[in-house]
């Protein structure tokens, strides 16, 4: 019997006892049902949050602080009023709401890029503007936000502001579209809207832009209320808003963004904090601001997983009283292949293709009902609990980790299988014929 006639009849014999086989094949449905699920869920959720850190900041860059000394936040520190330190600046993100933190001056700018690991250094440009205003000359305040290279903005219509081009570029949100009198996101690409900012002294200045994309509200915006220019706009803003300004004060800058290799290992990042640390500078990276989250994720998705393992195990004893019963049935069945040369080998290849077949079959079922019921599940809950967090699939499926859940599910079968193959390979074949 070669090995084409071994699966044939592994896979014919199975159902010798349908009720029997049915009821093994739907305990082990439920493992697989709810461990497809589980990592179904991880899969969205880690998803999402992978897409949200592109908005908060790219994977090789970290944000550098020079904390203050004298204040933890604005007008307080532990012992009563702080000591006002004309050096402190407002922290802006990351940091608690009205934190502090030295300002940076160029030289600090050129004292980071001098320090081992850090391949270039680019001072964030913090803008107020007055007002923005659309096509309905009706005008409304805005918060301007800023990107780094590598990081994104999540679109609903349009594309990313162009860093590399000289033009005046800026990405909505999508509460502002209606409001700027635009009919749609679709609509709104392409169209102007001017933002104002006032100087040092108190002169406003208009700039008009061009509406290159317009973004979805997500966990790094959840107001969508950040307007995002391009890097020619940034500065067009900037320059106009510190006009009269004293030189000394005009280059003052809440943080930096700090390059490192994209190759670097923790342990590398590590050992670049505390070089930023021992020069009296703080880092922050993006995984430490959403590290924390996506390793809770994973726990809970852990614990789920192994209630579906158990589940699993249990169903496992399930396969060994079916076969073991198999076993006992066809006794004679087996002395006969035995008598007639087949080998020890192979009679407990066929019973270890039975179980495996099994657990293919349970894990198929329940892979397959759980994809159905995931995908229902999260449509239904993308429009009523989690309408607010757009872009979210909460349970999201990758082929990969289907393949992986019914293999292991499989590979679980086998082994509970081996016990009750083994015993049938053992038999003597004139006992096995004479058996009744």
């Amino acid at each position: 019997m070669n090995a084409v006639d071994l699966v044939g009849s592994a896979v014919s014999n199975t159902f010798r006892a349908k009720t029997r086989t049915l009821l093994t094949i739907l305990a082990i449905f439920v493992g697989a049902f709810t461990l497809t699920l589980t990592q179904g869920l991880g899969t969205g959720i880690n998803a999402y949050i992978d897409d949200t850190v592109t908005a908060v900041g790219a994977s090789d860059v970290m944000t550098v602080t020079k904390p203050s000394d004298s204040a933890t936040t604005i007008g307080t520190s532990d012992d009563g009023p702080a000591e006002y330190d004309p050096d402190t600046i407002a922290s802006g993100q990351p940091g608690p709401p009205g934190a502090t933190v030295v300002s940076l001056s160029p030289d600090d700018l050129d004292t980071l890029e001098g320090i081992d690991g850090v391949l270039r250094v680019q001072a964030t440009k913090s803008i107020a503007a007055d007002y923005i205003e659309g096509a309905d000359d009706t005008k409304y305040v805005a918060a301007i936000g800023g990107l780094v290279a590598g990081q994104t903005v999540q679109l609903t219509a349009g594309e990313q502001p162009d860093d590399g081009s000289d033009d005046l570029q800026v990405v909505i949100p999508v509460s502002y579209v209606e409001a700027l009198g635009y009919d749609g996101d679709t609509d709104a690409v392409g169209g102007t809207v001017t933002l104002a900012v006032t100087d040092a002294v108190r002169t406003q200045h208009a700039v008009e832009a061009e509406i290159v994309g317009v973004a979805e509200e997500s966990v790094a915006s959840p107001t969508g209320a950040s307007i995002t220019p391009n890097s020619a706009l940034t500065d067009e803003l900037y320059d106009l808003q510190n006009a009269g300004l004293p030189d000394d004060q005009a280059d003052r800058y809440a943080q930096a963004s700090v390059w490192f290799a994209d190759d670097a290992t923790d342990a590398d990042i590590t050992a670049l904090k505390d070089r930023l640390e021992d020069d009296g500078y703080s880092g922050v990276t993006v995984a430490d601001q959403l590290g924390t989250l996506k390793t809770v994720i994973d726990g809970i998705v852990l614990v789920l997983n192994a209630f579906a393992i158990i589940a699993l195990l249990a169903a496992s004893f399930g396969i060994v009283n079916t076969l073991f019963m198999s076993v006992q049935e066809r006794t004679r069945e087996i002395g006969l292949m035995k008598a007639m040369g087949m080998g020890s080998g192979k009679v407990f290849g066929l019973f270890s293709l039975e179980a495996a077949f099994i657990g293919f079959l349970g894990s198929a079922i329940g892979a397959g009902l759980a994809i159905l019921a995931g995908g229902a599940i999260s449509s239904a809950l993308s429009t009523t609990l989690l309408a607010d967090l757009p872009g979210l699939t909460l349970i999201a499926f990758d082929p990969v980790s289907i393949a992986i859940v019914i293999l292991v599910v499989m590979v679980i079968a086998f082994l509970a299988g081996t016990l009750p193959a083994a015993r049938a390979a053992k038999a003597d074949p004139v006992e096995s014929l004479r058996y009744e």
